[in-house]
């Protein structure tokens, strides 16, 4: 870079450093300033010491907030990240909540119900909604995830692989809150089931392998009578991808790294294939990147592929090289209402079984773990057993 190019991008990066600032300070005002306004301030005329203090109290948790998120997961402090990370899930629910509270207040004044009995029959109901949700949401997060069987018919599937056992698990996120138990428990459920194949669709972690040895480690115990194998997620690129292929391989698991394998029954065939992440290009991880054409090298095209691509999104790299049935994780489906919304602008499908041509079929896990927020709310955890089917 020239020195005249060095002094032009300071101001640019003075005014991108504004801008994000400015965004900042106007996401802090809304989230919590809703739930002020609604529970604090609005028409509820509490009395000026809980007013005060109340007001106080959201002042120094919006402060705080973004210095936590920073320290946790910028500085890679568990302590500080599991605190940011707990206060973002409660503002979040209290913010929507807060949101859908206006309707209430709409109807209670139009049957004639004043303040300060609206405002504050409208304060409770917020406050009584979203303390049941968070600590529903909190149990849901953070117990072993149920099972979900699901049949999919692959038409191009030989009679020998008929009903073959393909558990999917994906979005562990091993992170700040040590799950080495939670990490046991779902290895216990996965080899009840008696997989065939057990896949692994990415985002196994956030933090890297040293930090996350002990959650991830029981993942060594997972059986399976044909095949472990894995795929990076988006979380891997910011987690030392390819120290967590690595380690995976290290336990046994076939790292998928833009390559495939053959399992075979009773004379019938099934390609098992795996691409990197969409975002793995961009990393700077060297040799990682989303290829398709490497994946598939060499395989016989008149034989069924079940590819492993973390986001719903590579779905169209599916369509175009002829998969059968992609799984894929990444979306959580949605974690906590109503993000789902947010999710569906960014991806094709939220969760389930979906159909993107006449060969390709998709299947999008809502996760086994979860991320950030210790919460998930409509949006249950899964362990999937998917069944394959040949068509009869």
């Amino acid at each position: 870079m020239s020195v005249e190019e060095a002094v032009e991008a300071k101001p640019r990066r003075r005014r991108a450093g504004a801008r994000f600032g400015v965004i900042l300070v106007a996401v802090l005002a809304l989230l919590f300033g809703v739930p002020w306004a609604t529970l604090v301030w609005s028409g509820n005329a509490w009395p000026t010491p809980v007013l005060v203090a109340a007001t106080l109290l959201f002042v120094l948790v919006a402060a705080g907030f973004p210095v936590l998120m920073f320290r946790g997961h910028g500085r890679h402090d568990d302590r500080s990240s599991r605190i940011a990370d707990t206060t973002l899930g409660v503002v979040w629910v209290l913010f929507v909540w807060s949101v859908l509270g206006q309707v209430l207040g709409l109807v209670l004044a139009l049957a004639g119900v004043g303040d300060p009995v609206r405002s504050r029959v409208v304060s409770a109901v917020v406050l009584v909604v979203s303390i049941a949700l968070l600590v529903w949401g909190n149990a849901e997060a953070m117990r072993v995830s149920r099972v979900r069987n699901v049949d999919v018919t692959i038409p191009r599937l030989g009679p020998g692989l008929d009903g073959l056992r393909v558990v999917l698990i994906t979005d562990t996120h091993y992170g700040p809150i040590d799950r080495s138990r939670w990490s046991r428990g779902v290895v216990e459920v996965i080899n009840s089931l008696r997989p065939d194949i057990v896949a692994h669709t990415g985002d196994i972690a956030d933090g890297e392998v040293p930090e996350r040895i002990s959650q991830a480690s029981p993942l060594g115990d997972v059986r399976a009578s044909m095949a472990r194998v894995y795929v990076t997620g988006n979380h891997e690129y910011m987690s030392g991808a390819q120290g967590w292929v690595e380690y995976m391989s290290s336990l046994g698991w076939d790292a998928l790294h833009n390559r495939h394998l053959v399992v075979s029954r009773d004379g019938d065939s099934l390609i098992v294939a795996g691409v990197d992440d969409r975002t793995a290009a961009g990393s700077g991880v060297p040799g990682h990147h989303m290829d398709h054409e490497a994946a598939l090298a060499g395989t016989d095209p008149d034989l069924p592929v079940l590819l492993l691509a973390h986001q719903p999104q590579q779905i169209t790299g599916a369509v175009a090289h002829g998969i059968d049935l992609q799984l894929s994780g990444h979306t959580h489906g949605g974690q906590m209402w109503p993000f789902h919304y947010l999710v569906r602008i960014d991806q094709p499908v939220l969760q389930g079984l979906s159909r993107h041509s006449e060969r390709t079929q998709l299947y999008t896990s809502r996760g086994t773990g979860f991320w950030g927020p210790p919460f998930r709310i409509f949006a249950p955890s899964e362990i999937t057993l998917l069944t394959l089917h040949t068509e009869k």
